[in-house]
């Protein structure tokens, strides 16, 4: 039996602010008022962009701390929130003499593509708030298989929802309300969560918690990786904790070691593998669901899910003799088969494949939960 503090680990939003009201409902049913008030929640990161409510997200959420006096809430920084700020300009001043101009310089050879943003100011714009409100050259998003939404970060959302034409920078720094600037601000780059928690098994059993939005790297130092997330340090052109893709998909050794567990939204699946979790199968998709994991019990609950109807738990659902039929197999049929009597799902950015053979070992653990 699952024991310890409750903490709720709740994936990116993206606008979606009645997929989000539709899981708090959920989770506050399946836990009960009383636990669900006490609870610690962490908001993954990406509260804007792809979903057309994102002034709705940051209204709801800075609505929690009064409706909830007696619970712990912490909101992450996701990639796009770092790309709002920038653009905003309200990240975290840098050193004297350190211009933002100087995180464009790797990356120049996207910017004619990628339609970074131009005008008054850009010279003291981080590159990711030039991205992120620029308009994109290709209108079609080959990953996803849906049309851009004005940038590479499809935040003409964004603009919209606070009244303001895409690429309008000065009129979005002026719409945008303080106590939103303030929220973001605020953001935690990545927490640290005392407090062990005990499942029963050992592989799943865990000491603390860290939460970042996209992990972090399994070659280098955690504590070289938390030094920067720590201090937000604004001067890195693409912070790799919130911007990373398969280099972060795993957990370092050393928090293995520790019995750290590491959780993570961001790159569109749900994965519960041991002490690495990945809390993210809504991607922003308007036709997926919005899933958050409550620990120490790896409960999955969705914005989905019936009221009060009990959700499943990772660790008795999964069955392992299905594994190694899942390696082998070039039926995308079994997955389906597997999906059903496991409570598996396809990820929502590779359901479109063919073949199983189309996957590497590291991307079919991605298809699955």
């Amino acid at each position: 039996m699952a024991t310890g503090r409750v903490t709720i680990c709740i994936g990116d939003i993206h606008g979606h602010v009645e997929k989000l009201e539709r899981l708090w409902r959920n989770l506050e049913l399946r836990l009960g008022a009383e636990e669900f008030g006490g609870c610690t929640v962490i908001f993954l990161g990406d509260y804007n962009d792809r979903g057309h409510q994102p002034r709705g997200v940051i209204d709801f959420l800075i609505s929690l701390r009064k409706a909830y006096p007696q619970q712990k809430q912490v909101f992450l920084c996701g990639n796009h929130d770092f790309a709002f700020m920038a653009c905003l300009g309200i990240l975290p001043r840098p050193p004297a003499g350190f211009s933002y101009s100087s995180t464009w310089t790797k990356y120049l050879q996207n910017e004619k593509m990628e339609g970074w943003w131009q005008g008054e100011g850009q010279d003291d714009i981080h590159l990711q708030g030039r991205r992120w409100a620029g308009n994109i050259g290709i209108r079609m998003n080959p990953a996803k298989g849906i049309l851009y939404k004005g940038s590479t970060y499809d935040a003409a959302v964004t603009f919209e929802s606070y009244g303001v034409a895409h690429g309008d920078r000065a009129g979005l720094i002026a719409a945008v309300p303080e106590h939103h600037k303030q929220f973001l601000r605020n953001l935690s780059w990545v927490h640290e969560e005392d407090g062990a928690g005990e499942t029963g098994d050992p592989a799943t059993s865990y000491s603390r918690i860290i939460a970042v939005h996209a992990g972090l790297e399994s070659t280098k130092s955690v504590e070289d990786q938390l030094r920067p997330l720590l201090e937000k340090d604004s001067t890195i052109a693409r912070l790799e904790p919130l911007y990373g893709r398969k280099n972060v998909l795993k957990i370092p050794q050393e928090l293995a070691d520790e019995r750290v567990m590491l959780v993570s939204g961001h790159h569109g699946c749900l994965i519960l593998d041991g002490l690495r979790l990945i809390i993210d199968e809504g991607g922003g998709m308007p036709n997926n669901p919005i899933a958050a994991v409550i620990l120490p019990s790896r409960i999955i609950v969705r914005d989905t899910d019936a009221p009060i109807s009990p959700a499943p738990t990772i660790s008795s659902s999964v069955t392992p003799a299905l594994v190694p039929q899942l390696f082998e197999s070039k039926d995308t049929n079994l997955l389906q088969k597997m999906s059903m009597r496991s409570n598996w799902i396809l990820s929502p950015l590779r359901a479109q494949a063919d073949t199983l053979e189309d996957f590497s070992d590291e991307e079919k653990l991605c298809l699955v939960l």
